[in-house]
C-alpha cells in the first residue's frame, strides 16, 4: 500500500489538491488548510460554498455562503474580488492569465487581472461553469442546455440545447467537444464544429464528477459502480462506441475521478472511503486507500504525478505517495 499522510481536516473536504506544489484542502467551513510542514488553518468564509484551482494552479479561487469571492495562495497570502453580501456564489471558474468567473444565481461576472471584465445574465440559474482551453469562451451549464458566451467580444452567444437539467460541465482539452452531467443520470456531448448531439446514458446514478485525460482520448465520470471511460479519440468522438468500465468495486459506487496529469490513468474515489489508480490500457487497479469512514468527496494530483489528495465526507484528508 502506498504511504499516506493524513490531514487532520474535521471538516467535509469541498476541494482538495495541489496550488503550485503544496497540497491544498478548502473545507465546507470555510477553512482551507495548507499542511506545509504545519497545518495553517486560514478562513476565508462563513461556509464554502465552491472552489476552483487556477490554469497555471498559481492560487486557489473560494466562494461562500457569505457572497465573498477570494483568491487563496499557499503563502497565506488572500484578495477578496467580491465582499460579503447576501447571495452566495453558486460556482466557480478559473481561465488564463487568474481569469475567475463566478455565478450567482442567474448572474455570471469575470474577473480579470484589472476587476471585473464583464457582466452576463442568463434565462436559467447556472448550474457548472468551465472555461474552453483557450479562454475564449466560458461555457455555463443550465437548464435545457449549456450556454457558450464570449468573454471579452461582443459575439453573440450560441446555446446548445437539449431538455433537462445540466448540472456539470467541461470542455475537452483540445477545445471540440463539451459535454455536460445531467439530473436524469445521463451525461450529453456536442460537437462544436456541427453541433451533433452525442447521447451518454445508462448511468444508475447522477453523474457527480468528470475529468478528461492529459491528451484528450479519455473522459472518465463517476455515477455507476465503476468509473465510466468514454473513447475521444478520432473524429467522431464517443459517438457510436461503447465506454470502458475501470476499477469496479460492485456493489460500491464511484464517487469522484481525477485524470492523472501525464499518463492515461485515473484515480478513483468510493462511496465507501477508497481510493485507487487504474490504468486505462489494461485495466489495471492499485488500491491507494483502503476501506474507510466516508463517501471521498475530492482528488486531485500533484503537476508530478506522484502525489494525490484525497478528502471526505466526514472530513478524512491526506496526501497519497503512490511511488512510497
Amino acid at each position: 500500500m502506498p504511504g499516506i499522510t493524513n490531514v487532520e481536516a474535521g471538516e467535509y473536504v469541498e476541494w482538495c489538491g495541489f496550488v503550485g506544489t503544496l497540497p491544498v484542502f478548502a473545507q465546507a467551513d470555510g477553512t482551507v488548510i495548507c499542511p506545509d510542514g504545519t497545518e495553517t488553518r486560514t478562513r476565508l468564509h462563513d461556509g464554502l460554498t465552491t472552489a476552483a484551482i487556477a490554469r497555471d494552479r498559481s492560487f486557489l479561487a473560494t466562494g461562500g455562503e457569505d457572497g465573498k469571492i477570494c483568491k487563496f495562495w499557499p503563502d497565506g497570502n488572500t484578495e477578496e474580488l467580491s465582499g460579503q453580501n447576501s447571495k452566495w456564489v453558486d460556482e466557480l471558474a478559473c481561465g488564463p492569465s487568474g481569469t475567475v468567473a463566478a455565478a450567482v444565481s442567474k448572474d455570471v461576472t469575470v474577473y480579470g487581472k484589472d476587476g471585473v471584465m464583464r457582466k452576463f445574465s442568463c434565462e436559467r440559474t447556472v448550474e457548472a461553469m468551465a472555461f474552453a482551453p483557450k479562454g475564449m469562451r466560458l461555457a455555463m451549464a443550465r437548464y435545457d442546455g449549456v450556454e457558450l458566451i464570449w468573454i471579452s467580444t461582443e459575439q453573440g452567444s450560441q446555446f446548445l440545447e437539449w431538455n433537462g437539467a445540466h448540472i456539470g460541465v467541461i470542455f475537452s482539452p483540445d477545445g471540440r467537444y463539451v459535454v455536460s452531467s445531467m439530473q436524469e443520470n445521463a451525461m450529453h456531448g456536442w460537437r462544436l464544429s456541427d453541433d451533433r448531439h452525442m447521447r451518454m446514458s445508462g448511468y444508475p446514478s447522477k453523474v457527480k464528477s468528470m475529468s478528461f485525460t492529459k491528451n484528450g482520448k479519455w473522459l472518465a465520470s463517476s455515477g455507476a459502480t465503476a468509473a465510466i471511460v468514454w473513447p475521444f479519440a478520432g473524429k467522431d468522438g464517443p459517438m457510436g462506441k461503447a465506454p470502458v468500465e475501470l476499477g469496479s468495486m460492485d456493489p460500491v459506487k464511484v464517487s469522484v475521478v481525477a485524470c492523472h496529469p501525464k499518463e492515461d490513468v485515473v484515480a478513483i474515489g468510493y462511496e465507501n472511503g477508497m481510493v485507487g489508480a487504474v490504468r486505462i490500457a489494461d485495466g489495471k487497479l492499485a488500491v491507494l486507500r483502503g476501506e474507510a469512514e466516508s463517501p471521498i468527496t475530492s482528488l486531485g494530483w500533484a503537476d508530478n504525478g506522484l502525489l494525490v489528495a484525497f478528502g471526505t465526507e466526514a472530513g478524512e484528508a491526506g496526501i497519497i505517495d503512490i511511488t512510497a
